[in-house]
């Protein structure tokens, strides 16, 4: 049944692993975004509100890393397997052409 609501969204070719790193890449952009508007903010209570959202961004992104962690899809302390996998995946894409 899952599949068949997949198929009706347009999701049948979405996985956990695409999901993960788009979501990664969405926590990455709000850090920055909550950074600089933090550093722009003249009130105190909109540096607040900026900080507070700039917290649960970060908290966020840690989530995401320890799950994509977890499930072998981001290797943060290790370079060189990350670039292997990336490579791995790059050739993937290049064969479904």
């Amino acid at each position: 049944m899952t599949n068949i609501i997949q198929n009706i969204a347009g999701m049948s070719k979405m996985t956990d692993e695409i999901i993960a790193y788009d979501s990664l890449i969405g926590t990455k952009a709000g850090v920055k975004a909550y950074s600089l508007a933090l550093t722009e903010a003249y009130s105190q209570e909109v540096r607040d509100t900026y900080s507070r959202h700039l917290d649960a961004a970060i908290k966020a992104h840690e989530k995401i890393v320890n799950y994509m962690v977890e499930k072998n899809y981001y290797f943060p302390r290790d370079p060189e397997q990350q670039i292997n996998y990336d490579l791995k995946g790059v050739d993937t894409l290049l064969e479904m052409e």
